[in-house]
């Protein structure tokens, strides 16, 4: 990808409503590709632009499912961010980004915080998404996880259909037994 190509990373971005992801699927697999283009969807997730924070961090998180080290030179920013953010579609994004991350554990109970908060989100997907990464965190630190069994259950118990759904599976997994 040449180098005047890599605006057209978050131009491709723009228009529309928050309802439809546009084309972050082809800025997902450019940011794969090419670390420029993934640094400037990371960018992106903190413009002015409802529509491209949402786009940016949908096409940062796809293309990290590959490549989780894309996600490295932002740690610090992504955390920052995830405690600042609102916008349930960037969000939830980030409850899928961040267990991605090498982090310490200091890094790692900031996180497991944040995301305990966003059980309270209005949104039943951040919610669903906050309790993955309660349990991802979960596993790679064992003090983490007395109170993400107790949170789990209790999604189970009287969550949204999403989350109990979600509660049960992360519940049955069997790595995360003691």
């Amino acid at each position: 990808m040449g180098r005047r190509n890599i605006p057209d990373a978050l131009g491709q971005l723009r228009g529309g409503s928050r309802a439809s992801i546009g084309n972050a699927n082809r800025a997902a697999e450019a940011a794969r590709r090419d670390a420029r283009v993934f640094r400037e969807l990371m960018k992106g997730m903190w413009s002015e632009d409802a529509v491209i924070r949402m786009r940016a961090a949908d096409a940062a998180e796809k293309a990290s499912r590959s490549n989780a080290r894309l996600l490295a030179p932002f740690k610090a920013e992504l955390l920052g961010l995830m405690r600042e953010e609102r916008q349930q579609e960037v969000r939830w994004h980030l409850a899928a980004m961040v267990p991605r991350l090498n982090l310490s554990r200091r890094e790692c109970g900031a996180a497991w915080a944040a995301f305990r908060e966003y059980l309270d989100d209005r949104s039943s997907i951040v919610r669903t998404f906050a309790l993955q990464a309660l349990h991802e965190l979960a596993l790679r630190h064992p003090p983490l996880r007395d109170e993400t069994l107790e949170l789990l259950q209790s999604a189970v118990r009287s969550g949204t259909p999403a989350m109990k759904a979600r509660a049960r599976r992360l519940l049955a997994d069997a790595n995360f037994t003691f």
